[in-house]
């Protein structure tokens, strides 16, 4: 994933440039990961070295979610309908 496929990513849910490294950022984009990710599964069942980084990279979202969570509440409310992923933290 390069620069500009990031930024196109943050700016289609409505965040600037300037808030690339936040932790909302980084959220949305290990969303988009897994996303990607989980289709790549549909095809190739068999790849478990993926799958090791996909395990990494829901647990890296979850515990930036934490944090948003009791940190940054309606900013955590505001991810979760955006990325419509569940309150389950």
């Amino acid at each position: 994933m390069n620069t500009s496929s990031k930024v196109n990513i943050i700016e289609k849910y409505g965040y600037s440039l300037k808030e690339i490294g936040s932790t909302i950022a980084q959220i949305i984009l290990l969303t988009h990961k897994i996303k990607s990710l989980t289709n790549h599964f549909k095809k190739h069942h068999k790849d478990h070295h993926s799958r090791l980084g996909l395990f990494k990279m829901t647990s890296k979202r979850k515990k930036l979610m934490k944090y948003l969570k009791y940190n940054k509440k309606t900013h955590f409310e505001q991810t979760l309908n955006k990325l419509g992923l569940n309150k389950k933290i």
